[in-house]
């Protein structure tokens, strides 16, 4: 950078997203099909034709860079597998508030180890987890709370 080069990331990512975003919103048609073409898609002449360029650039990047393979790939790597998790650490997922795993029904508890297997089987029990997460400041945490 010191010398005027750009980061690698900036030239064999960034330049050509931006490239594709200036072509598509000057109506460099040209220089769009080149693009179209080197890259082997296939857009639709009612995208080409749209008023809106916005339409012709979702276009092109949703076959050429689709998000939802992205996230879906993220996903994989970076989640833990569920078959990896601790005792503990179900245990506190199948409790709620205060209440500890032991006080838990013998049925339910019996469900840990169904949890932890993750097992497929058609006489496997089926377990839903629903989770709902919203923000909060950083203050209301108990952790940062004045004692």
């Amino acid at each position: 950078q010191s010398k005027g080069k750009k980061p690698l990331f900036v030239q064999l990512v960034l330049d050509n997203i931006w490239s594709l975003y200036e072509a598509v919103m000057k109506r460099d048609k040209e220089k769009i099909e080149k693009i179209v073409t080197s890259l082997g898609l296939r857009i639709g002449a009612r995208e080409s034709r749209h008023a809106d360029p916005k339409v012709q650039l979702n276009a092109i990047c949703s076959q050429w860079l689709p998000i939802s393979d992205a996230v879906l790939s993220m996903v994989c790597n970076k989640i833990p597998s569920p078959l990896d998790i601790t005792a503990e650490r179900v245990e506190k997922l199948m409790c709620v508030g205060a209440r500890t795993f032991d006080s838990l029904p013998p049925e339910t508890q019996e469900l840990k180890n169904a949890f932890m297997k993750c097992s497929s089987e058609e006489t496997a029990p089926v377990i839903v987890f629903v989770s709902k997460m919203f923000p909060v400041d950083a203050k209301a945490l108990p952790q940062n709370k004045p004692r």
